[in-house]
């Protein structure tokens, strides 16, 4: 009796928290709609159709990853590439999971780690994060099933709306591919000079690889990966952060 009073127990609190991740995770769903629309637009225009654009955000949910890879689609990188770029860019999710890790239950296992790391974002590991005690996988899980679903919604609706509305219109609204970049990089780079003067130095060092003889030459999607690396690599060794700063 003790046993299956344990386990109902644990059903009843599962459920209780499977809700609570739903409940939170429905306004980041409307977030998530409403600016993956912008990302719709701007799939469409490298040719993307609203299905392959709704399987792409379903799977990928990373709003700088994905803009990476529809970047080099437009540019006509390779595949490889397009995959090398997307996992550099989304790199800080590896940190994410080692966050969650050390949250959760001893014993939790191995699927419902692998289940939770498939989908963090930087609006669900705050929620999720920010709950005391150890980590509930449902708890994600509930979240996720109202979040990430707002995510492809909208990104196949842009690629939608994209053939639909007049050509002069989706040209205008494919602006907001470059009003997320700035959305992006300008309040980092208010806050910290560092980051300024590196986001300064990444524009000259992309326009001088375009343009350099040899380097030109190299594909548009090898040229990002590398300096991404390079730069990001060069900054966290001259100018590392310290963990109260990181913290604060």
């Amino acid at each position: 009796m003790k046993t299956q009073e344990l386990y109902s127990w644990k059903d009843r609190t599962n459920r209780r928290v499977f809700s609570e991740g739903m409940r939170d995770g429905i306004p980041i769903g409307l977030g998530y709609l409403a600016v993956a629309f912008s990302l719709g637009i701007a799939a469409r225009n490298v040719g993307i159709t609203a299905g392959q654009g709704f399987l792409m955000s379903l799977l990928c949910n990373a709003s700088a990853g994905e803009y990476a890879g529809i970047t080099l689609i437009a540019a006509g990188a390779s595949l490889i590439e397009a995959a090398v770029m997307t996992f550099v860019v989304n790199a800080r999710y590896l940190l994410m999971s080692c966050a969650m890790s050390q949250r959760m239950q001893p014993g939790t296992s191995l699927v419902h780690r692998l289940a939770m790391a498939f989908d963090i974002t930087d609006e669900l590991f705050g929620i999720a994060i920010s709950r005391p005690g150890y980590l509930n996988p449902y708890y994600t899980y509930g979240a996720v099933i109202t979040a990430a679903p707002g995510w492809a919604i909208g990104t196949a609706l842009g690629c939608i709306a994209g053939n639909i509305m007049p050509e002069r219109v989706v040209s205008a609204l494919s602006v907001a591919l470059f009003g997320m970049f700035l959305a992006v990089i300008i309040p980092p780079a208010k806050k910290d000079k560092v980051v300024a003067v590196l986001i300064v130095l990444s524009f000259a060092a992309s326009y001088a690889a375009s343009v350099l003889p040899g380097i030109s030459s190299v594909s548009g999607g090898t040229r990002t990966i590398v300096l991404t690396i390079v730069l990001a690599a060069g900054a966290a060794i001259l100018f590392p952060k310290k963990q109260e700063e990181e913290a604060a």
